[in-house]
């Protein structure tokens, strides 16, 4: 297995490319980033002690009388696991939860209590403790956040106290906030009290100092998300996903976000600000982002004029970015442009699962709702459609005559390299393993009636297909032709083929990933799977099997070293 420096660098180049940019656009427009407040957390928390095993952080909070909980503001994740928090206290623990926050001042505690008591509704509460006047951030993870905490917390407390964006003030705040919430220990002897405050406020000598100076004796645990230094740390860590680590005794980190998804929620504040809230956030700088953190990872120049290893002007093709909360607009781009019913379905099905498509035919992409780790997805997906020539695009060559064949391996590769392009910009999505594949066996009638659009027998001769396929990929040089089963499985249509070629995708896509993890596959090889042109009779499947062979054959190799 390759070394932690080594892991650490390869999963990071890509998101390191993209988060330049970002960075760059944050700076531009926050100049706050040096201030020694800030400082202070950022140097605070470097390295870590050990990594956290997933039954470990439950008994942390259980032995812990105050919990704070940092918050980056303009990322809805860290509400969510805020939210999260307060309910598994509430399950786990016999003690009563009190939940205190930094986004309603201590002033606004009767207008939090109105709406506890439901004599106001939350659009009410929203006006009145002026949110986006005061706070300015998302509302939405914030309010489910409180109805999450009214339902499984004893009480709410506001915590904070003008002014907010005087950086000169905000040891008076902390000052403010320690009091507040020793006040709430009078009230509330017995109970857990979890806090949701800014990031900064938590470097030990911030609000955890003040505390401790008022309660002598209360069991203090910090709970940190997403901090940059430890994330990039824990890069090195010989597993697939890190989800927590133990900085000291007393203070743990967790991640549910990288640093390029964190950075790019704030700039789409930053946006959203200068626009006044006017309009849905302009997500192209974001997309084109993606896309140019995964060009320079491959090495390809986007501006090059030569057409031999690397697209000519990739820079002109950069696709249309839409950002829209209606499917109209998606309907609209893909009426008349050779769009077959099932491929409109199969869009619009795409967006409502995962928030974001690209659609090769008009090289756009559409976005409903951003979330990280699919952007990243048909960002990688659309950069192999570019690097090949747009092939599918209505003005094109597409040829409508391709044999099934052809468009069955086309399609499984595009998805692996879509997933491979994911994983580097988005370490964190889960692996596509072929043991997830044998675990479907265990669904019931009613679990594939009511997560697929498949009969059960049907369901079930899919997954018999996949199986088959992978043992045949194995050993796909002692058959003189493919297995029966997979011959008629390579013709399938619609719905089944876009299952079927997603599956499979993935899956290599995740062994691509692994391989190049372990150092067996060079950027330069990866460029090259990009730059296949696969429109060629023949060519998609023989590239598929070239490249299975030579990821499990490598793989084989450091497997049989290792005994």
């Amino acid at each position: 297995m390759a070394s932690a420096t080594s892991l650490r660098s390869r999963r990071s180049a890509a998101q390191l490319h993209a988060l330049a940019g970002v960075e760059r656009e944050i700076r531009a427009n926050d100049h706050n980033g040096r201030r020694k407040y800030l400082l202070d957390f950022s140097r605070a928390f470097r390295a870590y002690e050990s990594v956290l095993a997933s039954e470990q952080l439950p008994e942390l909070l259980q032995q812990a009388d105050i919990i704070l909980i940092g918050d980056y503001h303009a990322l809805p994740a860290s509400q969510r696991f805020a939210a999260s928090l307060i309910e598994q206290a509430a399950r786990d623990t016999e003690r009563p939860v009190v939940l205190g926050l930094e986004t309603v001042f201590s002033r606004d505690q009767h207008i939090l209590d109105e709406w506890l008591r439901d004599e106001i509704d939350e659009e009410e509460l929203h006006e009145r403790i002026r949110f986006d006047l005061d706070w300015g951030y998302e509302w939405e993870p914030f309010a489910a956040l409180l109805r999450n905490a009214r339902q499984h917390a004893k009480a709410i407390y506001g915590l904070d106290c003008m002014p907010r964006q005087d950086l000169r003030k905000i040891g008076a705040r902390d000052r403010h906030a320690a009091a507040k919430i020793a006040e709430v220990r009078q009230r509330h002897p017995d109970a857990l009290i979890s806090i949701l405050f800014g990031e900064s406020h938590l470097a030990p000598n911030h609000l955890p100092r003040l505390i401790h100076e008022r309660l002598t004796g209360e069991r203090l645990l910090t709970v940190l998300q997403n901090v940059d230094a430890l994330y990039w740390r824990a890069a090195g860590e010989n597993c697939d996903r890190v989800e927590a680590v133990r900085v000291t005794d007393d203070v743990v980190c967790v991640f549910n976000a990288t640093p390029l998804e964190k950075y790019e929620s704030y700039r789409f504040c930053l946006d959203r600000w200068s626009r006044e809230g006017v309009g849905a956030p302009d997500l192209s700088p974001t997309i084109y982002n993606l896309i140019d953190g995964l060009l320079r990872f491959l090495g390809i120049n986007l501006y090059s004029a030569h057409n031999t290893t690397q697209p000519k002007f990739l820079v002109d093709s950069l696709p249309e970015v839409y950002c829209r909360n209606s499917d109209a607009m998606l309907r609209k781009l893909l009426s008349g442009k050779g769009v077959t019913e099932h491929e409109k379905k199969t869009m619009l099905a795409r967006v409502e699962a995962s928030g974001s498509v690209y659609l090769p035919r008009v090289n756009a992409f559409y976005i409903r709702e951003f979330q990280m780790m699919h952007a990243a997805e048909e960002a990688a997906r659309f950069l192999h459609h570019a690097c090949r020539g747009l092939p599918l695009r209505a003005n094109g060559n597409a040829n409508a005559a391709e044999a099934q064949e052809d468009v069955f391996y086309t399609r499984a590769l595009e998805d692996a390299l879509a997933y491979f392009g994911s994983r580097v910009l988005y370490p964190a999505r889960p692996p596509a393993r072929e043991s997830d594949l044998y675990e479907l066996y265990d669904y019931t009638r009613e679990d594939v009636e009511q997560q697929t659009s498949f009969e059960f027998q049907e369901f079930i001769r899919m997954i018999d297909f996949l199986a088959l396929h992978r043992g045949f990929e194995r050993n796909a040089g002692r058959y003189p032709q493919p297995p029966r089963p997979i011959q008629e499985g390579l013709h399938c249509e619609a719905e089944k083929l876009d299952y079927l070629t997603r599956q499979l995708g993935y899956m290599l896509g995740s062994d691509l990933y692994d391989a190049y993890l372990e150092g067996r596959l060079t950027r330069r090889f990866l460029k090259g799977l990009f730059l296949l042109h696969l429109e060629q009779p023949g060519t998609a499947a023989s590239a598929y099997f070239s490249l299975v062979r030579k990821v499990r054959a490598a793989k084989n190799k450091v497997h049989a070293a290792g005994k």
